[in-house]
């Protein structure tokens, strides 16, 4: 597995991530020691940039992590996020990006994870409330106190990059990019690349819709949160599908799985983009690891953009709600 360094921030990661949030809550039921397994495997293969957050099941997911990172911590390029608000009971209370929180909640996530400092500290979704360099110089402060070694955003607008790069230097911009979800690329792309700062993508494989392994709704479990996305929503589901369709056509010209395709697609974005997609199993990360094998000539290129314009996609990628808490 090839590396890639985020931006012009030195910090140097597998050109593909990991990312962890399905082993806790959303996708279903997943079961633990196939994700340890899956965990072990990827840095046998390479794949060291792991991602969750402290909301992903409640912070079960860091505490899940720890049982890999109690002996293998020097082995990780590791990541987390804070800024989305859950009680105990796991009911989302909102967004914080209030100072007193973020240090709090840093100190709740090194606990979890079972480590002394977290690599790319990432604020999930932007606090309207609170200005956006009061939030970046509370991160800031973690960094002078060793427990974060670099800072990122996640879902943030050119504007506020622009003003939190000017509190302090940010390593990474987190956001939903692939073949499906392309709004990036007239604002916020051009943006990271003038300040130097890289793309981590997630959802690359559009919730695992460009994978081609989802047919129908019924492929999926009955408490997999994608049931409520616009997206997948009847009628949406069945024109986004033929989308697959194609995508998987030009996949069998190349001697590739689709997932590959899309993957090779996003990685072909530019040396300063690292997708995370996320998996559970141990073959499906190797599937995944494969797409760095694919080339694509300009030719290709230029059809899979003919085959799958940016404006094919029907439905939001989250519902209405939520989408206003993006590009904040």
């Amino acid at each position: 597995m090839q590396r890639r360094e985020l931006g012009t921030s030195g910090l140097e990661v597998s050109m593909e991530g990991l990312g962890c949030m399905g082993m806790s809550e959303f996708y279903g039921a997943s079961d633990e020691a196939r994700c340890l397994d899956t965990l072990r495997h990827a840095l046998e293969i390479g794949i060291d940039f792991w991602d969750t957050a402290d909301m992903y099941g409640t912070g079960r997911n860091e505490e899940l992590l720890a049982k890999v990172l109690k002996d293998r911590r020097d082995e990780v390029v590791l990541a987390t996020k804070f800024g989305l608000v859950r009680g105990e009971d796991g009911a989302f209370l909102g967004i914080s990006g209030k100072p007193d929180y973020v240090r709090q909640a840093c100190d709740a996530s090194l606990r979890r994870l079972g480590v002394d400092h977290i690599d790319l500290y990432y604020q999930h979704r932007v606090d309207p409330e609170v200005p956006i360099e009061e939030t970046v110089g509370a991160m800031a402060e973690l960094v002078r106190a060793g427990k974060v070694r670099h800072l990122g955003l996640s879902e943030a607008g050119a504007d506020t990059i622009r003003r939190a790069a000017a509190v302090h230097p940010i390593t990474a911009l987190q956001t939903e990019y692939s073949l499906w979800s392309r709004d990036l690329e007239e604002e916020i792309l051009p943006t990271c690349r003038e300040l130097g700062i890289g793309l981590v993508a997630y959802s690359p494989l559009g919730r695992g819709f460009l994978s081609g392994q989802i047919k129908s709704l019924d492929d999926l479990d009955p408490e997999d949160w994608r049931r409520n996305n616009p997206r997948f929503a009847p009628g949406n589901f069945e024109k986004n599908l033929e989308m697959v369709e194609h995508l998987g056509e030009l996949a069998q010209t190349k001697g590739c799985t689709a997932a590959q395709l899309a993957l090779a697609w996003v990685l072909l974005q530019g040396r300063d983009v690292v997708p995370i997609p996320g998996t559970t199993k141990p073959h499906r990360l190797d599937e995944n690891a494969g797409a760095a094998r694919v080339a694509l000539s300009a030719e290709e290129l230029a059809q899979i953009e003919a085959v799958l314009p940016r404006d094919l996609v029907v439905g939001t990628r989250y519902p209405e709600p939520m989408m206003e808490l993006l590009n904040g």
